[in-house]
């Protein structure tokens, strides 16, 4: 058995390192997502059917281990589109993004202005130019803590940023594109819904992880970050889901 976590934007393998300490499992992967603190392979254009197919090689490298499958922001819609295409790849999964595989998904304003030609490279050139110190209180603001607050401003450079902006304009029809696919999921689903998420409507997700078939763990008081801001509560979500997986 493995469980196979898969981070989102703008982030790193370190966002789970609180998770995996919670966990308290030996048996814990944490994945790179190409151009995430890392290089891309020649050729990688960063769009979201790339990173799919990366995440499936991934998985099928293992060697047809029991996996156990968790994915955050993008790395949770990366999980829909997996389990929508290839649910046989994972023993379960989870994800805090269900809303991607739903008809009614809409875009929040940060994805929309990096979709925009211009007003996304801006972004990220004034970000280069920002302090640390500045970008740090901005993911404070989001209720990130602030020893982690520091660890994902400190992380962004060049090609996470192309990365991001790749990604965001392959997806600005995601809900069309994947919607049909994301329903009645053969493997057992697991949706997290954080109460304080800025960035994925409760309601779309709720009625996403319906149409899925997936169970709904909510996750009172807690934001976006909350793999980072309750790891004990997280941990303790996914070790009952996994036990009923197990039955």
């Amino acid at each position: 058995m493995t469980v196979v976590l898969v981070h989102g934007v703008p982030e790193t393998p370190s966002v789970w390192d609180p998770l995996r300490a919670a966990l308290g499992r030996q048996d814990v992967r944490a994945l790179r997502l190409p151009g995430f603190g890392g290089p891309r392979p020649d050729g990688f254009g960063s769009t979201k059917e790339e990173y799919v197919a990366w995440l499936a090689g991934e998985l099928e490298s293992m060697g047809g281990e029991e996996i156990d499958l968790v994915g955050h922001d993008w790395g949770g819609g990366l999980v829909v589109r997996l389990v929508s295409l290839q649910p046989e790849l994972v023993r379960s999964w989870v994800t805090d993004a269900p809303g991607l595989g739903h008809p009614d998904f809409q875009w929040h304003d940060l994805a929309r202005l990096w979709q925009t030609p211009g007003a996304g490279e801006q972004f990220f050139e004034q970000l280069a130019a920002t302090p640390v110190e500045a970008r740090v209180g901005a993911f404070e603001g989001f209720g990130v803590p602030r020893e982690h607050a520091a660890s994902i401003a400190g992380g962004i450079d060049a090609v996470m940023g192309e990365s991001i902006l790749a990604l965001y304009r392959s997806a600005v029809r995601v809900a069309e594109e994947w919607s049909p696919a994301f329903t009645d999921i053969p493997a057992p689903g697991l949706v997290l819904l954080p109460s304080e998420d800025a960035y994925l409507p409760a309601d779309v997700a709720r009625r996403s992880a319906e149409r899925a078939g997936a169970t709904v763990a909510d996750l009172p008081g807690l934001g976006h970050w909350w793999l980072l801001q309750d790891p004990a509560m997280a941990a303790a979500k996914l070790a009952e889901f996994w036990r009923g997986a197990d039955k």
